[in-house]
């Protein structure tokens, strides 16, 4: 299932995923999970995966795969992942309307 307004990956994004699965030799799809945890209650996880699960909501940029399951999808609805790069390093980064708070990292949020 195609659901681009749910969620979106930039092209910087889908680029540095690209770069990654062909060092590892695996597809090009990116899995993220919210879990429980983190300095503000919740916390994004990235990974590869071999391919999308029966329940994931999967969207799609310059061939690139983005992968999130139905349960995480309802706490990063309207997000867009974008890879940054800056002086304190680089990291995939979500941009998440439905985060009432954030930390320091980055990488945790509540709502």
């Amino acid at each position: 299932m195609d659901s681009q307004a749910d969620i979106t990956l930039t092209p910087s994004a889908a680029k540095r995923v690209a770069a990654i699965a062909a060092k590892q030799h695996k597809p090009a799809i990116l899995r993220l999970a919210v879990e429980g945890g983190g300095c503000s209650g919740f916390q994004y996880r990235f990974g590869l995966a071999d391919a999308p699960g029966p329940d994931d909501i999967v969207t799609e940029t310059d061939g690139v795969s983005l992968v999130v399951d139905d349960i995480s999808l309802d706490l990063v609805r309207g997000s867009a992942v974008d890879f940054v790069e800056s002086l304190g390093g680089s990291a995939f980064q979500v941009t998440n309307p439905n985060a009432a708070a954030g930390c320091g990292c980055g990488s945790s949020f509540s709502i």
